[in-house]
């Protein structure tokens, strides 16, 4: 059996760092044509810039804000081959200021998916487990939408294109009866899944918390030996703290705590170079980055390295998504090296 799906993580997800010029720039080394750009601003307080390449040009949302989708011809102006190009909004391009941006590779392309009682718009990577589904709500209560990965989704994020509705969120770790939200630092609420469980081809939504005839946007992941982890942990309140198997380096670790309120915390390979990470962004806030020991990035998976109730309380419980660097040993048979 292969030790892992992709040898090459950063041909499907890659973080870059930038700073902006408040004029128009283009940016390059993400290594693939991304259908997925979320940049946010380390240096001051700025909403995160959400955009995917179904929604097109001009176009992104707020991941720590409700809002519909954003119309603004200044933010990104192509999705181009190895990064994209934007103009002067300040949450992406904001002269002087640092940005990160995480990004995603789906398919480059949309197809039409008939599967489920909705029909929707793809873009999907079987070989990554990620896609893009684009559809619009109907009468009635549950609905089925088929999201194009040929492997059941293990997290699922869905958003309301024109209503200031909330990030809706699946993870496998809390189940179909429950659901957690990006604006917020809720524990988990009551569920939009329909108290089921995501299959190969399709995921069930209850559309009487959007209404009718609204569009909405999902982004569907599925896991990948070596590639992609989504799981949960126990915290153990020591800054010896918990170890985390993702079976990979990683090149990003999102965590949220589950049965309290907390914060999606966020880190990278690339605003932390080395161990301890130490660079703090939150999905759910605002708020610049924040500085401070937080984990170990190690070769098969995360040591958390610190005490804190938003990361690893005693007894806490916290989800994560996850995705590599390197896998811990590639199909050949070459190991990783911890940094």
């Amino acid at each position: 059996m292969a030790y892992t799906d992709i040898d090459k993580p950063s041909d499907y997800f890659n973080t870059v760092t930038y700073t902006g010029n408040g004029s128009t720039q283009s940016i390059t080394g993400v290594n693939f044509q991304p259908d997925v750009v979320w940049i946010k601003n380390r240096t001051v307080a700025r909403s995160h810039r959400f955009s995917n390449s179904i929604s097109g040009v001009g176009k992104f949302f707020y991941t720590d804000l409700t809002n519909a989708e954003i119309t603004n011809a200044n933010g990104i102006t192509s999705f181009d081959s190895d990064g994209w190009s934007m103009g002067t909004d300040v949450g992406m391009n904001e002269s002087g200021q640092s940005f990160v941006a995480w990004n995603w590779l789906a398919s480059n392309t949309t197809a039409s998916n008939t599967n489920g009682s909705i029909a929707s718009t793809v873009s999907a990577n079987t070989t990554s487990g990620f896609s893009i589904v684009s559809f619009t709500t109907t009468s009635g209560g549950n609905a089925t939408i088929g999201h194009g990965l040929g492997s059941v989704p293990k997290m699922i994020i869905i958003k309301s294109r024109t209503n200031a509705y909330n990030w809706d969120i699946y993870h496998v770790s809390i189940g179909n009866t429950k659901r957690l939200v990006f604006t917020t630092q809720a524990s988990e609420t009551s569920t939009v899944w329909g108290s089921t469980t995501p299959t190969s081809s399709l995921f069930t939504m209850d559309q009487s918390f959007y209404g009718s005839g609204y569009p909405v946007i999902a982004y569907c992941f599925a896991e990948k030996k070596g590639f992609s982890k989504f799981g949960k942990y126990t915290g153990n309140g020591s800054t010896d703290g918990t170890f985390v198997y993702t079976g990979f380096k990683p090149a990003y670790f999102m965590i949220k705590r589950t049965d309290s309120t907390g914060s999606w915390i966020i880190h990278d390979n690339k605003r932390s170079v080395y161990n301890v990470t130490s660079h703090d962004l939150y999905a759910n806030l605002s708020d610049a980055e924040v500085s401070g020991n937080r984990f170990d990035f190690v070769s098969n998976g995360v040591k958390l390295k610190n005490n804190f109730t938003n990361m690893n309380a005693s007894g806490g419980t916290y989800i994560y998504m996850a995705f590599a660097e390197n896998p811990f040993v590639t199909s050949t048979g070459i190991p990783t090296t911890a940094r």
